[in-house]
């Protein structure tokens, strides 16, 4: 054998021992063939941080052989002016892939369906545990309204809605509390109610009610509705019933003349029935009782004047003083038998009569016409 030939058919052991004793070059191949082995596959959750915002979207490094792309339609399910509302450049956030790499080796990603994700598992679990969440109304539609909520658009119907606006325009933006109804992630449907959610609200705010009001305590509410018997008060989640005989001192034909829906009056608390829910209420405790100022106005045997302010079959009421009614029976009106009432005063007739029977305390004083003249009758 040649020296050439010898020289040609052997190997270099130093060169060889070097390479094979050469530690960054054993991490670079390990490291290139596990990136070449990495399977990216659509519907895979990665890490990736943020390189680059563009105007059609954003650059992601995710380890792969090129920048995986988020169009701007999939960084947010919330509309957003710039794409750096949501991400920041050099952060990490988990994708979820759209599409496996094309010829150029890039991902398709996107930021929102991992928020939707997290969104639908979290609503389920709220769901299950019949919790109250609250969302902002985003859309005015027809038959209810649409709220955004962790990254997806739910329905309120508006048989489940309990709002005081009218108009999309106060409706829009507009913070709800929410109960779950349904929840559908393969038809991404999602259906809440605000009624239900209310009405747990209001429970809470009764139970605590009351357990915290006692009679004689001072209350302040709104006037949310009324009937011939009273107006009912709004307590802040449980009404209280103002009968028509607690609004005033002085005789009240009906709680309209007195009242109007919205009217906020301070009252006093005259009973509370834990066990039905009940509370009356009073208005006129609140302002000074007439009886109590006529103790020493008045007295049997004196003739006072007044005004007629209500004829019934037996007799009238006559107000003597701001608050205070004096009866005076038929029989007491003329010497005469069998004589109706409206024969002989009229409604808002001013009169004078004969103070019979005064019982303060009790709420009681009776008047006779039987001895005065006409003149007398007439207040004149």
């Amino acid at each position: 054998m040649s020296p050439v030939a010898q020289v040609e058919g052997e190997t270099n052991p130093v060169s060889e021992q070097q390479v094979e004793q050469n530690p960054l070059r054993e991490e670079f191949e390990k490291l290139l063939e596990e990136t070449l082995q990495i399977r990216y596959q659509q519907g895979d959750i990665v890490k990736g941080d943020v390189v680059r915002i563009e105007r059609d979207g954003v650059l992601v490094d995710v380890g792969a052989k090129s920048e995986g792309f988020v169009p701007y339609k999939e960084i947010s399910n919330m509309p957003v002016d710039n794409a750096d509302e949501v991400v920041k450049i050099g952060e990490e956030y988990e994708f979820y892939i759209l599409r496996e790499e094309n010829e150029n080796g890039q991902l398709t990603l996107s930021l929102k369906r991992v928020a939707q994700a997290r969104g639908w598992v979290k609503l389920e679990e709220q769901k299950k545990d019949d919790e109250t969440i609250r969302a902002k109304i985003s859309n005015v539609v027809k038959g209810g309204v649409v709220v955004d909520v962790y990254g997806l658009r739910g329905f309120v119907p508006a048989s489940q809605l309990r709002v005081k606006g009218t108009t999309a325009e106060e409706l829009i933006g507009m913070e709800i509390p929410m109960k779950i109804l349904e929840t559908d992630t393969k038809r991404n449907k999602l259906i809440l109610s605000q009624r239900l959610a209310v009405q747990e609200e209001k429970a809470a705010q009764r139970e605590k009610i009351l357990n915290t009001l006692q009679a004689g305590q001072i209350v302040s509410g709104e006037v949310v509705r009324i009937a011939d018997f009273g107006a009912f008060i709004d307590l802040g989640g449980l009404d209280g019933l103002l009968p028509i005989s607690e609004i005033s001192w002085e005789r009240v034909s009906h709680p309209s003349d007195v009242l109007k829906v919205g009217q906020i009056v301070t009252t006093k608390v005259l009973k509370v029935d834990q066990e039905k829910g009940h509370i009356s209420l009073s208005l006129k405790q609140m302002q000074p009782d007439p009886w109590q100022e006529i103790e020493d106005k008045f007295e049997e045997g004196r003739v006072i004047s007044g005004t007629v302010r209500k004829i019934q079959s037996f007799g009238a009421f006559v107000q003597i003083y701001p608050g205070v009614d004096a009866l005076l029976p038929t029989v007491e009106m003329s010497e005469q038998q069998n004589i109706k009432p409206e024969e002989v005063v009229q409604v808002g007739q001013e009169i004078k009569a004969l103070i019979k029977k005064f019982a303060p305390k009790e709420h009681k004083i009776s008047l006779s016409l039987k001895g005065m003249d006409v003149t007398d009758l007439l207040g004149s």
